[in-house]
């Protein structure tokens, strides 16, 4: 799927969740430790980054939207650290302060590249602090574009009902990153985002693709979403939208380094491009080709504009209009590549009219591509004409026995006849 990078200077996006320090010690390992079998690593470098909600918030800023996070964190020096981190890339925060816990810290020691031990610094926040959250909510959702929830299961969304009705009583769209068994808790977000382990974990182990999608869809239709997107590792996502056919797209990464923090970028991108007026199909390749850069870097990771523009150009379709055979299968092999459903009309045409153009019209609504095969006869200003329609992609002139070899080979999901 191709479509212009949206400006996103203009979306306003509120992070609510659990916000976490991510803090990396570096360091040349070069012995054992003589008092146990584990290596010995001599810390030269103390890195902070922002993990949880916070590198949600930080993915929308890193793409130009306004970004702003909600959260809880400790009376200590790690929710001091947190928040300067943040508040120095561009992310406003909204912490409530509690004395009861502590800010939440994951820190990784790492030596040549590879991560050795990771130690957790926890406790869950106590369900008494959930108004405190609704209201710091309440305080920040004027004017906001899409609110984005990232639940880590640490406390900060106790009452996450809540803050669903109070955005979508304002008319903003909320994303939900979920966590746990019970997905009723997200009852009418927007968009829920489990991954594939996550989603089994509800609706039960989904052997092949019909599975997913039938199960998929009863969960969205139980929850009243608007959508269900899974995500499935190096199978990529699948989009579960009201009336629409499931929408499968293939993975984007180029070479898998550390997923961590994949899934905040996941949701961050699916955010931002709701703000932007993508629709979720849309939302959905956005997102994707965000993930295939992360997984790239080390550690909890963002995705800047540039690669985004370089990841979409990597993928970009040959152009549309009038093409050769040979030039067609190829833009149809690519488009299948990227995950996009295709559909074809048989000629002749002859003059476009309006029920031909209706016809096309739902033809690009239910597939990603429309595909005109019109006879070789076909006069060159008709050709032309068919060419320039907004639904269709690409005309091709072909004898019948080439539109017969032609769709043996393109074997499309949805045929027309003029």
């Amino acid at each position: 799927m191709h479509f212009p990078l949206p400006d996103f200077s203009a979306c306003r996006v509120l992070v609510c969740g659990d916000v976490m320090l991510d803090r990396y010690w570096h360091g040349a390992t070069a012995r054992i430790s003589p008092e146990a079998p584990v290596p010995v690593v001599t810390v030269r470098n103390d890195e902070l980054r922002a993990g949880g909600a916070g590198n949600v918030a930080l993915n929308a800023a890193s793409l130009g939207a306004q970004a702003r996070v909600i959260g809880l964190v400790g009376e200590d020096e790690a929710g001091r650290l947190l928040e300067d981190s943040l508040m120095s890339r561009g992310v406003a925060c909204a912490f409530e302060r509690v004395s009861d816990a502590p800010t939440i810290t994951k820190l990784r020691v790492i030596s040549r590249h590879q991560q050795l031990i990771r130690l957790d610094f926890e406790e869950r926040f106590d369900a008494c602090h959930a108004a405190r959250v609704a209201a710091a909510l309440e305080a920040h959702l004027e004017g906001v574009s899409v609110l984005v929830l990232s639940d880590y299961a640490k406390g900060t969304l106790a009452d996450v009902q809540g803050l669903i009705r109070a955005a979508r009583a304002r008319g903003v769209p909320v994303v939900v990153d979920p966590k746990g068994t019970d997905f009723s808790r997200y009852r009418g977000a927007t968009l829920v985002k489990p991954n594939l382990s996550e989603f089994e974990a509800v609706v039960g182990p989904c052997p092949d693709e019909a599975t997913l999608i039938a199960r998929g869809e009863a969960l969205r239709a139980e929850l009243d979403l608007e959508a269900l997107l899974v995500t499935r590792s190096e199978q990529g996502v699948t989009l579960i939208q009201r009336g629409q056919p499931a929408h499968h797209q293939p993975t984007r990464a180029r070479e898998v380094y550390d997923v961590t923090g994949a899934g905040d970028t996941v949701s961050a991108a699916l955010g931002c491009g709701i703000a932007a007026g993508l629709n979720l199909r849309e939302a959905t390749a956005l997102a994707n080709l965000a993930a295939g850069v992360v997984v790239g870097k080390l550690g909890t990771a963002t995705a800047t504009l540039e690669e985004l523009r370089d990841a979409m150009d990597a993928h970009a379709p040959v152009a549309r209009g009038l093409l050769g055979v040979d030039a067609v299968l190829s833009a149809c092999q690519r488009a299948r590549a990227a995950g996009e459903r295709l559909a074809v009309l048989q000629g002749p045409v002859g003059v476009p009219g309006a029920a031909l153009l209706a016809r096309l019209e739902e033809a690009g609504r239910q597939a990603d591509r429309v595909l005109v095969l019109e006879p070789a006869t076909a006069a060159p200003d008709s050709l032309a004409v068919l060419a320039a329609l907004r639904p269709v992609d690409w005309v091709v002139a072909v004898d019948a026995a080439g539109r017969d070899d032609l769709l043996a080979r393109l074997q499309p999901d949805l045929l027309l006849q003029a």
